[in-house]
């Protein structure tokens, strides 16, 4: 069997879309080829004396806008064509949701279970030295974050390095993600998560389009199974659990579980963490083969995990009405093209996975700014609304309890400021997908690709390189 092509996949969907468009055909060979990939291989002395060479990529594919914003994947699956094709779909999601960034994406070829944690910080150190060194790391040049096998402890050590070797008053922008106190922001965590369940929320609350798929509206009742219970299929699981919705499969890599009567995520998840799997779960029905968990009746099915998961092979087997591509390039083109003969409604995963760099981006504010949302008129906002409350008891003789007081005077925390410019974020590139999607007769997928294509070539213009 021939090798996935990650990069090519993207690229089928690319031309899709721009075969819609009257764009220059050189401007479109330009916003379709990656700008730089960065191929480091390094040394890392282990723990037990032994020596191993390590690799790790880092990739710029489009620099219309600066800096370039994309995460560090710590996999063993890690190879140029994956991070290439990472990097593009971040060019494409950026400029979807309206986010600022070019894209880039960068990966080590590691498994991270089967390193100490001082080996992985050694990694991680010499990794960001490495791009440091070559100038692809700064606020202003290159901002990573987290992605698939990294979090925050890894921002953190990318973040001291930097520090340690540029002297910069905007050095903390040069990364994302990182724990609130070294100059992270509230929400980043979850945010993936929680995007995909604003992005869910606002499918499922068009009367239309659930009427064109045979279900009714909103979130209250629907069964949703989940692949991937990392941060963005548990975010998205417990925000979709909380409004009503049934998780009733899990599907992870030693196994899934269904359950019709509804799964407890939080208390899934804390058995993964206790025991290293979803295996002896003592609720609902072990299932031993986790891809087919994916092919399991429901309403909606969210891919959280890898790419290429929903292929030629299986996709005439998906029992979902609807698909939330949280992970990145889930549904290979082909599978994308039977899916939608098929009636199914694709949420596109430049769209709906797009909360992380939308929070990224709060967060980079944030950096550059250097100061908290909400720090200069959380205070003023609270007073200004127990004034009108005092108001209304004045001039109605109602009293509101001191509760009431403060629950309804209470100011914004810089959790709910960026909990609503992810809503907004989210709510409004959604609309904009459907008119898109209106206008040019296609599917969202297809729109997201149009929209974004077009957004890069008004910046290519703007630049004056095509004049």
């Amino acid at each position: 069997m021939a090798a996935y092509q990650f990069f090519k996949q993207v690229n089928k969907n690319f031309d899709r879309a721009a075969a819609s468009l009257t764009i220059e055909k050189g401007l479109l060979g330009q916003i379709k080829a990656c700008n730089s990939t960065y191929h480091i291989t390094f040394p890392l002395r282990k723990d037990d004396g032994s020596v191993e060479v390590i690799h790790g990529w880092r990739s710029a594919h489009s620099v219309h806008k600066m800096p370039t914003k994309g995460g560090i994947r710590y996999a063993l699956e890690v190879n140029e064509d994956e991070v290439t094709a990472l990097a593009a779909l971040m060019t494409y999601k950026c400029a979807v949701v309206s986010v600022p960034f070019g894209g880039a994406k960068g990966g080590i070829r590691i498994n991270p279970s089967k390193y100490s944690a001082s080996e992985i910080e050694r990694v991680t150190r010499r990794y960001t030295f490495e791009l440091i060194k070559k100038n692809f790391l700064g606020p202003g040049v290159d901002v990573p974050a987290p992605d698939y096998g990294s979090s925050s402890r890894e921002m953190a050590w990318i973040l001291d390095t930097y520090q340690s070797m540029v002297d910069s008053l905007d050095s903390e922008g040069c990364v994302t993600g990182k724990p609130i106190e070294q100059g992270g922001i509230s929400g980043r965590t979850e945010a993936t998560g929680r995007g995909i369940y604003f992005g869910l929320k606002e499918a499922c609350d068009n009367k239309k389009d659930m009427e064109a798929i045979g279900l009714t509206v909103g979130l209250e009742g629907k069964r949703v199974i989940v692949q991937g219970l990392g941060n963005v299929g548990y975010f998205a699981a417990h925000y979709l659990r909380e409004a009503g919705a049934i998780i009733t499969g899990v599907a992870e890599v030693h196994g899934g579980i269904f359950d019709d009567k509804g799964i407890d995520v939080g208390k899934l998840r804390e058995h993964i963490r206790e025991t290293g799997s979803i295996r002896e779960y003592p609720e609902g029905r072990f299932i031993e083969e986790s891809a087919s968990v994916l092919e399991m009746e429901c309403d909606i099915l969210i891919p959280a995990a890898l790419e290429n998961q929903i292929t030629a092979e299986n996709a005439g087997r998906i029992n979902a009405k609807i698909i939330g591509e949280g992970a990145n390039g889930p549904t290979s083109s082909e599978a994308d093209s039977i899916l939608r003969e098929r009636g199914v409604l694709v949420i596109p995963d430049i769209y709906l996975n797009a909360g992380g760099v939308t929070v990224s981006y709060f967060e980079w504010i944030k950096n550059l700014s250097h100061i908290r949302f909400g720090r200069m008129d959380r205070r003023y906002e609270e007073n200004a609304m127990t004034r009108l409350l005092e108001a209304i008891e004045a001039l109605t003789g109602e009293h509101f309890s001191e509760h009431d007081i403060k629950r309804i005077g209470k100011g914004p925390s810089e959790w709910d400021i960026v909990d609503s410019g992810l809503e907004d974020t989210m709510v409004t590139a959604y609309q904009m997908l459907r008119e898109t999607a209106r206008k040019y007769d296609t599917d969202l997928r297809n729109a997201a690709y149009i929209s974004a294509i077009k957004k890069v070539a008004i910046s290519y213009e703007q630049m004056g390189i095509f004049p």
